[in-house]
């Protein structure tokens, strides 16, 4: 058909659904038991906002938001399923491994973090993503480790103090 016997408004265009954060190809989506009932929290939170779309009133408005919908259900379901939840029960206590709540000095200065799934990562929440480099710097560390992190040619040297499952 050609384009002069369609009408402007007819032509929606798709919507944007934003990614969910990147996880490797070929790497095991590992959660948390909080990271995995965080993703069914916002399955179900989603569901209900599908729900409450019957009440938008303009139709292109009400396709556009149940298509955003469905794509990030989409996107979600995909992680739902692919998730494998650690446990600190199946890690090491004495080494840093996924799950653990790690204090370290870098640059002469005191943090903390737990290293999570790549969704529920969150830096304000002191939590970072198990591919981050500087997870990966430290697992499989002890406490009193010295590991290099290395941020392209420059490198930063931590030190392990504690470690908490």
């Amino acid at each position: 058909m050609s384009r002069a016997f369609v009408k402007e408004d007819d032509q929606e265009e798709a919507p944007f659904i934003p990614p969910r954060a990147p996880l490797p190809e070929n790497e095991t989506n590992y959660v948390t038991a909080a990271g995995k009932k965080a993703l069914i929290q916002e399955k179900s939170q989603l569901e209900e906002e599908k729900t409450s779309v019957k009440f938008i009133e303009k139709e292109a408005d009400r396709r556009r938001a149940l298509a955003t919908l469905n794509g990030k259900m989409k996107l979600l379901e995909s992680r739902i399923n692919s998730a494998r939840v650690l446990t600190a029960e199946e890690q090491p206590q004495d080494e840093v491994r996924f799950g653990a709540k790690v204090q370290f000095t870098m640059n002469g200065k005191v943090q903390f973090f737990q290293i999570v799934g790549v969704d529920e990562a969150n830096v304000k929440d002191q939590k970072i993503a198990f591919t981050a480099p500087i997870a990966k710097a430290l697992m499989g560390k002890k406490v009193g480790a010295k590991p290099q992190l290395m941020l392209g040619k420059e490198g930063r040297s931590i030190e392990i103090l504690a470690i908490d499952y």
